[in-house]
């Protein structure tokens, strides 16, 4: 075994739940393997399609042999600060839309419902750690698969170097996934922002939310937030959010956002953002 260093990780807040998933998708005793001496496949990226690639390639069993490289957290995006997380918090936001809809069915709800949002909060991280297991470093080193913990980068067509350890293989493939593009608008990055990598991290609810475009991850993270008790301004440059769906669908939704007190600021085009002393600014036309 090699001691080949790779980067540890947070992901706050660091409690019990945090440090368990940790633990298992990028644990931070791990010791990297001595490489072999040429890879049948080396996988770089161990997100949902990188683990699929890299045990679907390992269970053939015809001798094949597997690389895993991920720098980051195992799992990707759907465990860590997608799928899984998302759901979480909306299946709680609809409980909530729920309560409001019980006269309907003859059940009286309490005027005021009250959102304990750490609660929530907390309750998302226990079920992400109860399922990483699944995604851990160990499951894939017990499947045959050597697993590298690091940032890796190409030396040329037929080797990748990770930390100072050099892998060498006949076929590589690249699945190291995508991330939210910050958009160019003017003081954007001083004011500071929120994107499905850090949102998921907080313990407090924000007292009012602005959601910048009404596709589905901004439209179910908007309505997930109103439902919980932010006050939430969607921003939409086009005339109806999820254009990308029928229209008619959409305006389903729309009209929902709207009947659950959401503000809506379709056809805009967001200027710059300021910070002030209540908070932060957003000039649009």
């Amino acid at each position: 075994m090699s001691s080949s260093a790779f980067q540890k990780v947070t992901l706050p807040p660091m409690d019990e739940y945090n440090q368990k998933l940790i633990s298992y998708v990028h644990p931070p005793d791990w010791v990297n393997p001595q490489p072999a001496d040429c890879y049948d496949l080396v996988v770089i990226g161990a997100g949902t399609a990188g683990l699929v690639v890299a045990a679907g390639a390992a269970g053939l069993d015809v001798g094949l042999k597997v690389a895993l490289v991920e720098k980051h957290l195992m799992g990707g995006d759907c465990l860590n600060v997608g799928c899984v997380p998302s759901k979480c918090i909306i299946r709680s936001s609809r409980v909530v839309g729920e309560m409001w809809e019980a006269k309907a069915f003859g059940i009286n709800p309490p005027e005021h419902i009250d959102v304990d949002f750490p609660a929530v909060m907390e309750r998302m991280r226990r079920l992400r750690s109860g399922i990483s297991h699944h995604d851990s470093a160990h499951r894939f080193q017990k499947l045959g698969i050597d697993v590298f913990l690091g940032g890796g980068h190409f030396l040329h067509n037929n080797a990748v170097q990770v930390g100072n350890q050099t892998l060498r293989y006949k076929k590589a493939v690249i699945a190291t996934g995508a991330r939210a593009v910050r958009p160019s608008i003017k003081g954007i990055a001083e004011a500071g922002f929120l994107t499905n990598e850090t949102v998921f991290s907080l313990t407090e609810l924000p007292k009012r939310l602005a959601v910048i475009g009404g596709g589905p991850i901004g439209c179910e993270l908007a309505q997930a937030f109103q439902r919980l008790g932010s006050q939430v301004i969607l921003f939409h440059k086009g005339n109806h959010i999820l254009n990308k769906e029928d229209k008619e669908a959409a305006e389903i939704i729309q009209n929902r956002f709207i009947q659950e007190k959401m503000h809506l600021v379709l056809n805009s085009q967001i200027q710059s953002v300021e910070k002030t002393s209540e908070g932060k600014l957003i000039n649009f036309l």
